[in-house]
This record gives structure tokens, sequence and C-alpha cells, in this order.
């Protein structure tokens, strides 16, 4: 679970993401979140664009991804959504 100092830190550092992934009309597939699972374990976080036509809402986007990813929710801002899951074997990013 994130403090929100930790939360405040994550979204500065999110500010200079770009998307790295896009969720479409496919909506959430077994291999969509493979893929997302090998980018966490290697950036730890990650910027996710939930386009218009997804069948989803990007906060019950962000609330299934949390859950079925065992990540930490960062932020969402109108479809963006920014996760993070610390890489247990070498951690990048030091939270304060």
């Amino acid at each position: 679970m994130l403090t929100g100092k930790q939360r405040s830190y994550l979204k500065g550092l999110s500010n200079n993401l770009n998307c790295t992934i896009q969720i479409g009309k496919d909506g959430i597939s077994k291999a969509f979140l493979k893929q997302l699972d090998k980018m966490l374990e290697d950036n730890e976080l990650i910027k996710i664009h939930v386009l218009k036509n997804s069948m989803l809402d990007t906060k019950d986007t962000a609330n299934i991804l949390v859950e079925k990813l065992k990540a930490e929710y960062v932020q969402a801002i109108g479809n963006k959504v920014v996760l993070y899951r610390m890489n247990k074997e070498e951690p990048t990013i030091t939270l304060p």
C-alpha cells in the first residue's frame, strides 16, 4: 500500500513517461495482462492509455488491472492510468 507521499512522488515521475501501451476495443485479455506484467517487472512504473473505443471506463480499467496484476494504483487522469509495482529482485525506483 502506497502512502500519500509515495503516490505523490510517483505522480511526479509519471509526468515524464509516455504511454507505453493502449487498451482498445479488445479490452483486457490474457495476452494483454501478460504483456503488462512483463512491463511492470521491467519498468516498475507504467502509463496506460485507454482508447475511446474501449468498452471499459478508465477507473474500472485501473481497478481491474490493479487486482489482476497485484500492482499499486497511482493515478488516473482523463483516459490515462498510471500503475506501479516494485521489482522484488532489482528495484529501480526508490520510494521516499
